[in-house]
């Protein structure tokens, strides 16, 4: 038996409620200290059916003896629930003032509602000075 055709659009539709973003630099990774770079807070009307998709990347100067990166996503700071990890990072060549970038994707089946707060963290491994982001972005879209 053939699928029903499609026969709505999105138009008219207004997503703002469930897409939720940011770009704003949070802080920067001091040593070898897993940081919060970039947070973003659900609304209160963004009630997911199945879930939250999360996405996360950042762009970042390595500090003084790194030797690798670990971009998470959690729930709430650097204590709460993973939701996608990168796991330590160390293709390609890593050193003092080398400009690189992670990206990590994750989805929550179980956001704590209302207003879900997640996080980006970065860890530069071995790191013994700062390293400076110099981009983030952190997006949900509620599903």
């Amino acid at each position: 038996m053939p699928l029903e055709p499609i026969t709505g659009t999105v138009r008219g539709l207004d997503f703002t409620p469930r897409v939720i973003h940011s770009t704003t630099i949070v802080a920067s990774p001091s040593a070898a200290t897993e940081t919060i770079i970039a947070s973003i807070t659900l609304g209160d009307d963004a009630s997911p059916v199945q879930g939250v998709e999360l996405i996360a990347f950042a762009a970042f100067t390595i500090g003084t003896s790194g030797v690798s990166g670990n971009l998470k996503i959690r729930q709430t700071d650097t204590s709460g629930t993973t939701i996608a990890a990168t796991g330590v990072v160390n293709a390609g060549v890593w050193a003092a003032t080398q400009l690189t970038e992670l990206y990590v994707a994750g989805f929550d089946t179980a956001p704590v509602l209302p207003g879900q707060t997640y996080v980006a963290t970065l860890t530069v491994g071995s790191g013994a000075a700062a390293s400076t982001v110099s981009a983030v972005y952190l997006r949900a879209l509620t599903v």
